[in-house]
């Protein structure tokens, strides 16, 4: 493959990924979900299967501890997490999603699924599923991040 062909299949993943986070964030907002920005979407991944503390959290995003603080200090104000005690450490706190937030994410789940869909009618169940093979083969390990 040229250069100029990697560029172009690069610049097209980066913008099927940058429209795949629009149109589940407009898809979250017109489920009725204010104050929520594209970045909590990215926190709620990390925090759904059972909580994380701030620390995990930063790791997660790729951002500072402060700047996860802050960010979870939002979404407390916000509703959509809790801070509880550690089960298996006392001098941690562990961030919770609440049920708005699990509703939130089930919103997105919802956005998200119509969307692919959409791609069903472009480029056929079969080729959904083949893009998605090809994905998967390879995408990186790690957590599913903002390109910051």
């Amino acid at each position: 493959m040229q250069n100029s062909e990697a560029m172009a299949l690069s610049a097209t993943l980066l913008a099927v990924a940058g429209e795949l986070t629009r149109r589940i964030h407009e898809g979250v907002v017109a489920r009725g979900f204010e104050g929520v920005r594209p970045v909590h979407g990215f926190a709620f991944l990390r925090l759904a299967p059972g909580g994380a503390t701030v620390t995990e959290l930063a790791g997660h995003l790729g951002v500072t501890k402060q700047a996860a603080s802050q960010l979870v200090e939002e979404l407390v104000r916000s509703g959509y997490v809790e801070r509880r005690p550690h089960p298996d450490d006392a001098r941690a706190r562990l961030v919770v999603l609440t049920e708005a937030g699990w509703a939130c994410t089930r919103a997105a789940e919802e956005a998200a699924a119509e969307v692919v869909r959409g791609w069903g009618d472009a480029l056929g169940e079969q080729g959904v599923r083949g893009l998605s093979d090809s994905l998967l083969r390879i995408a990186p390990d790690g957590p599913v991040r903002p390109a910051w």
